[in-house]
């Protein structure tokens, strides 16, 4: 009988890859996110932490009334801090109420109507500028002299009565003409200017205005004329009141 071949192609078999799927970790539910987000939240806190510490106290003020009052309508002309209708909270947008207000009061006095073209109420960057104007008759002020008239005391107690209803500070100025002080010790311009502001403060002050209220006394002589053109004017002759915005 013939022989049997008997030995095995090994050339056919076929090689079998065995392929390994590898499940990335890339999918975590965003927990690393969310962490992140805390941990930036609380280094923005510190950061306001750390500005607020070294901040001016307006600052600290204004950050602190914004938090109390959000939506600032507490700021509304006849609400105060404590919600007292007469505790007028006078805010920038609201001078110009005041100044109406102001102005009925005079309309309501007859003895005041009459000097109503002496007073010129003007909204500035400052706040309400009250300014009382002399004349060549002396309004406000004997000339020389830092003691009010009665026109002077009538108009001072009114705006008293008005002021003191108010949280914002005040300032007292006073100014005068061009025309050298006549005086034998000295007695100046400066002198008679801070005089009459500081004689009107203790008038309003009499009246109702709190001690804490005015802020400043100022007497600034002849150095800020209201007609510079014409540095001998009356209307030179003034005592100013200034109401401020609330926080400065």
């Amino acid at each position: 009988m013939p022989a049997t071949d008997q030995s095995t192609d090994v050339t056919s078999v076929t090689p079998i890859v065995i392929k390994k799927k590898i499940i990335h970790a890339g999918h975590h539910g965003g927990a690393w996110k969310v962490a992140y987000a805390d941990f930036v939240t609380a280094m923005m806190a510190l950061f306001i932490v750390l500005w607020l510490m070294g901040a001016s106290a307006k600052v600290k003020k204004a950050v602190a009334s914004y938090f109390i009052d959000p939506t600032g309508r507490s700021r509304e002309l006849g609400s105060g801090e404590a919600g007292a209708g007469e505790n007028l909270d006078i805010a920038k947008a609201d001078m110009n109420k005041l100044k109406e207000k102001l102005e009925a009061a005079m309309k309501e006095a007859p003895q005041l109507e009459k000097l109503k073209d002496q007073v010129q109420m003007t909204v500035t960057g400052e706040g309400l500028r009250i300014e009382l104007l002399e004349t060549e008759v002396s309004t406000f002020f004997e000339r020389g002299n830092s003691q009010p008239t009665e026109s002077g005391q009538e108009m001072l107690k009114m705006l008293s009565g008005e002021l003191t209803k108010m949280p914002n500070k005040l300032l007292v100025e006073g100014h005068t003409d061009a025309r050298p002080f006549a005086s034998s010790n000295g007695y100046s311009n400066w002198e008679l200017s801070a005089d009459r502001a500081n004689a009107a403060r203790r008038l309003m002050q009499s009246d109702g205005v709190r001690p804490d209220q005015v802020a400043e006394v100022r007497g600034f002589a002849a150095q800020q004329l209201r007609k510079p053109k014409d540095p001998d004017n009356a209307s030179n002759r003034r005592v100013s009141i200034v109401v401020k915005y609330r926080g400065t």
